[in-house]
């Protein structure tokens, strides 16, 4: 997803803890309840055929996170990766779509994940927590589609390559994950760039900025490795006639350039799509809708399945489902797709994304069911799963992670007026969530040294008292701003045994806070805000650091303010 109208990162509070029956990442054997996987998949026209030639449709969720800086899919603060997996499958899903970064597979270990709930995890590399998801996944009937979320975890980038992860290492990036995974036939695709968009164009020839140009490159790199792979395509916002639509939305162009490779039937399209509340498109105002959505879902993306060009993934829609258009758009592309047979990945499982929310509610457990039910035509009915015990697979090669710095959080850009009143630029939400993160241990702060006092003429020997370390620190972070708000970490850390801490800070725009994990905050309005520690971070022991956050609605956010602590 992507930012365009206004980046309303909206966070939502971060659920206890709670270990389901289904366990933390001990579960029981048995294996004649997961679903079959399908193995290596080809393309038929507009089907995707298993080796027995059977018609598979792929019907995914995202469950991001492994492409922020947490590099770790989000959630497992508060549940076990199984649990996750289970209630994905047990929704009738059979495939993840899986985000990542190229910064994250650099890194030696993700962040934010509960060790008493996910024993283990967290102290794995990246790339071994992604072994871990890809084969679990597995155990519970789950085919993966990999994506290629953002290059770095900070943004999304329009182009495939920016000026610090070259188009070289994105390939190169492409061609170690097909290597490590050749053998993984539940690995069954590579998104190779998720949402070209801004000067991205489609077979205009300027190889700087030619996504079609550049997908076939990759493509042919990654089937050069492992030619079974079905190489996932977007489409870009500004198509080759003019017109815009969604980031990564844009397909038209496939008519008379499309994506071929060395390899014969790998290519799958896939556009996204969103409704009026992520960007309020010229189509959502026409007198005729929701009738007229079909015409334009043809138009841009649908007429490849129609017209038998190669299989359609739907690789992004979601909503909160909460207005009467969001209703309606949904229940016309449910319709849609069901009547094409066209296959899908819903954004997202995660309820922490801004703009559509989840399949879950903010305890991670709790399923939208009001969404589901939107979601039954294509998906079918869920059951509970139990996963097939499977073995790890060796990697073929595991190159060495090196560790990158994290990349300060930017300013979401506001969009800029064009010409003509209809947007050249177009939304999808893009999470940019900060979810709690677990603590860390940090070195005790020294006390400064004791001066020793010149003597008086008399000399009677004074001792100056050392100065007190204050019982507790806390470093404030400004983690994104916007118009309406913006998200910000607080470091803490006690030098002594505490039962409790609170810290403050000005806030002249303060009007409210929207959500906060590890603290429980009050607010003056337009003049300060009060946070005391909570759950998990209500007494950290002495020496060590935990991170806990908050969403401000607030008109400005403050410029390094001071914060006041107290302690107990």
């Amino acid at each position: 997803m992507n930012v365009w109208s206004v980046w309303r990162r909206r966070l939502v509070a971060v659920g206890a803890a709670t270990v389901l029956a289904v366990g933390a990442l001990v579960v029981p054997a048995a294996p004649a309840a997961a679903a079959t996987l399908p193995g290596w998949l080809t393309t038929s026209g507009s089907s995707l055929k298993t080796a027995s030639g059977s018609t598979y449709v792929i019907k995914a969720a995202a469950w991001f996170g492994m492409e922020t800086s947490n590099c770790a899919p989000h959630g497992l603060w508060s549940i076990s990766l199984d649990q996750g997996l289970a209630s994905i499958a047990s929704m009738g899903f059979n495939t993840i779509r899986l985000p990542f970064s190229n910064e994250c597979l650099e890194q030696a270990r993700p962040s934010s994940i509960n060790e008493q709930v996910n024993p283990g995890l967290g102290s794995l590399t990246v790339l071994q927590l992604l072994d871990k998801v890809i084969t679990s996944a597995k155990g519970y009937g789950l085919n993966v589609i990999l994506d290629r979320h953002r290059p770095d975890s900070g943004a999304q980038s329009e182009l495939w390559y920016t000026s610090r992860y070259s188009e070289a290492k994105w390939i190169a990036d492409w061609k170690m994950l097909a290597n490590r995974y050749k053998n993984q036939s539940s690995v069954i695709g590579f998104d190779l760039h998720n949402e070209p968009h801004g000067n991205a164009c489609w077979g205009c020839g300027d190889s700087a900025r030619d996504w079609q140009a550049a997908a076939t490159r990759a493509g042919n790199a990654v089937l050069a490795v492992n030619p079974k792979l079905l190489i996932v395509v977007e489409g870009v916002e500004r198509q080759p006639d003019g017109s815009s639509t969604w980031w990564g939305g844009g397909l038209s162009g496939v008519a008379t350039k499309p994506v071929k490779l060395s390899v014969a039937n790998r290519v799958v399209y896939s556009p996204h799509d969103y409704p009026s509340t992520v960007y309020n498109q010229s189509w959502f105002q026409a007198s005729n809708y929701p009738a007229n959505l079909p015409g334009v879902w043809e138009k841009n993306w649908g007429f490849i399945a129609t017209k038998k060009i190669a299989p359609v993934l739907l690789g992004e829609f979601g909503t909160k489902y909460e207005t009467a258009s969001d209703k309606a758009w949904l229940a016309k592309l449910v319709e849609y797709l069901g009547s094409k047979k066209i296959s899908y990945a819903y954004w997202s499982f995660n309820p922490n994304s801004g703009d559509t929310g989840g399949l879950v509610k903010d305890d991670w457990t709790t399923k939208q069911t009001a969404k589901l039910t939107a979601l039954k035509p294509i998906l079918g009915s869920g059951s509970v799963v139990t996963p097939t015990p499977t073995a790890a697979p060796k990697p073929t090669a595991t190159p060495k992670p090196t560790a990158t710095a994290t990349p300060k959080p930017t300013t979401t850009p506001k969009p800029t007026a064009t010409a003509t009143p209809k947007p050249t630029t177009t939304a999808t939400p893009k999470p940019t969530t900060t979810p709690k993160p677990t603590a860390t241990a940090t070195p005790k702060p020294s006390t400064t040294p004791t001066p020793t006092p010149k003597p008086t003429a008399t000399p009677t020997p004074t001792t100056t008292p050392k100065p007190t370390t204050p019982a507790i620190t806390a470093k404030w972070m400004l983690q994104s701003a916007w118009g309406e708000g913006y998200v910000a970490d607080v470091e803490i850390t006690p030098s002594s045994i505490v039962s409790g801490w609170t810290v403050s800070w000005k806030d002249s725009s303060v009007t409210g806070v929207v959500n906060s994990w590890g603290v429980t905050c009050t607010v003056k309005a337009k003049t300060s805000i009060t946070c005391t520690g909570s759950d998990w971070a209500a007494a950290p022991a002495p020496g060590q650091t935990v991170r806990v956050g908050l969403q401000v609605a607030s008109t400005k956010a403050p410029s390094s303010p001071t914060v006041t602590t107290t302690a107990k």
